[in-house]
């Protein structure tokens, strides 16, 4: 099932997950993957390789699993940055094969282990090629405080608006710590005609060096109140997660009380954190949107 088509009906929440390292099994997802299940999240999306490899077969077999096994629609994440025209052309068939609809096209990040090829440059070319050959639902990227590497938020909205004529169905949101950020963006795109559906990131952060680490990889801006959370909390872990918690799920609620299209939970492979923000909110999606 394409997932774009989901949002005709409800709020939609969905889930991420990534491989496990190349130096754990398989299996050790398969416990994450039941857990979740028993949320019933409208999908499931798995991040591509894992510790830096560029085999994406574990992205196809855990994104089979997650439709196959535990009946839940599946979405598998294609960076192009790595790859040449050729090799992206045998992932999409090994996915048509693995019954997977769903595929979120990303440039990816330049991994200073491998050399970047220079067929997909930009993710805008990545989904005109996927959209060329095969039939997939196309999910996109957007960052509600800008690109880290365009000069402004404009420059990169124009960036977004030409990778949904591309091709791109839907889109899922960086993460993001500060409600307005997303408010701003979402008008500032629905003014410049991106018309698809737009589901927030939310990531609940339950320790320090999670955070630190967000920040300088996303250039995400952290809001008064989540610092002082942060200072109050940082040396009582139980605590700290529980407040990193709480302070998603206000997140949450003031979203969907917004009609936002979907949520998408950046879970970390956390069964505990997915349960805590379900239980909170999972009435809340049940209500019709205004």
């Amino acid at each position: 099932m394409r997932t774009d088509q989901l949002f005709k009906q409800k709020t939609v929440l969905s889930f991420e997950v990534f491989p496990p390292k190349k130096t754990s099994p398989l299996e050790t997802i398969s416990s994450t993957l039941r857990e979740l299940s028993y949320f019933k999240p409208d999908f499931i999306s798995v991040t591509y390789g894992a510790g830096g490899s560029l085999n994406g077969q574990t992205t196809i077999d855990i994104a089979h699993s997650v439709k196959h096994t535990y009946g839940i629609e599946s979405v598998a994440h294609l960076p192009g940055i790595n790859f040449g025209k050729s090799e992206i052309k045998k992932i999409l068939h090994d996915l048509q094969c693995a019954g997977i609809d769903n595929v979120l096209a990303l440039r990816g990040d330049i991994n200073p282990n491998f050399t970047p090829k220079n067929d997909f440059n930009y993710a805008s070319e990545l989904v005109s090629f996927i959209k060329e050959n095969g039939d997939f639902n196309v999910i996109g990227a957007c960052y509600p405080e800008g690109h880290l590497e365009a000069h402004t938020l404009k420059a990169d909205l124009i960036n977004l608006k030409e990778k949904v004529n591309a091709g791109t169905d839907q889109l899922i949101s960086q993460l993001f710590f500060d409600n307005d950020y997303f408010y701003t963006f979402l008008d500032k795109a629905r003014d410049m005609g991106i018309d698809v559906p737009i589901e927030a990131g939310i990531m609940p952060v339950t320790n320090k060096n999670q955070i630190e680490r967000m920040v300088s990889m996303c250039g995400v801006n952290l809001p008064k109140k989540f610092k002082q959370m942060m200072a109050k909390y940082e040396h009582h872990p139980d605590a700290f997660r529980d407040a990193g918690i709480a302070y998603a799920i206000d997140q949450v609620v003031d979203l969907v009380s917004q009609n936002v299209d979907g949520i998408h939970l950046y879970t970390m492979n956390n069964s505990y954190i997915a349960r805590r923000v379900n239980e909170a909110v999972a009435t809340l999606l049940k209500v019709p949107k205004v």
